[in-house]
């Protein structure tokens, strides 16, 4: 006797940028195709210091596989990656690190802050402690938790990708950018 086939509804497919079509063309914005091309190809550098590391683990394990949403290959040399995971306290002594991490990347980058110490100090409210990695580097998702679950990971992975996708190419040379760069110390 066989089993029921059952098929995962919950999968979204790639949504092809908005454009013209027809028999064997697609006209469409040259920023629109980048972005669906940046989003599905992430290359993830995981930062792991401490529990939030070992969740990180777990997604990237076969029961949650964090490969099929496009971020496969893990990086472990910034100057490849474009997504900086940060997860885990942050001391302060290894904070001048982890901002040499994030300028070795190339543009465009992005960062995930993983968990609650890695967002905000956490329950480490001490004087070792950097209380947010938003205080060195600029952080684009937050994902909550102390750990947070896989689930949280993932969804912070898609809205880097959501992020990716409706960035423009030219977002990096406008003057908030560059003003927000500054405001970090960064050139």
């Amino acid at each position: 006797m066989s089993r029921p086939v059952q098929y995962n509804t919950n999968n979204k497919p790639a949504i092809i940028p908005e454009g013209y079509s027809g028999e064997g063309f697609m006209a469409t914005k040259m920023d629109r195709l980048v972005g669906l091309g940046r989003s599905h190809s992430l290359w993830p550098l995981p930062f792991a210091t401490s529990c939030c590391g070992i969740e990180f683990m777990g997604t990237m394990g076969s029961n949650y596989d964090l490969g099929r949403f496009g971020a496969e290959r893990m990086g472990f040399t910034p100057r490849q990656c474009d997504v900086l995971l940060v997860a885990g306290t942050i001391s302060k002594k290894l904070a001048p690190v982890l901002r040499q991490v994030y300028l070795q990347m190339a543009e465009p980058r992005w960062v995930v802050a993983i968990g609650a110490c890695a967002s905000s100090g956490g329950i480490f409210d001490s004087y070792s402690v950097l209380q947010g990695i938003d205080q060195v580097i600029p952080v684009d998702v937050y994902v909550p938790g102390c750990p947070p679950r896989p689930e949280g990971i993932i969804e912070g992975v898609l809205r880097i990708q959501d992020l990716v996708k409706a960035e423009s190419t030219r977002r990096r040379n406008h003057l908030r950018y560059k003003e927000l760069m500054e405001s970090y110390g960064i050139e």
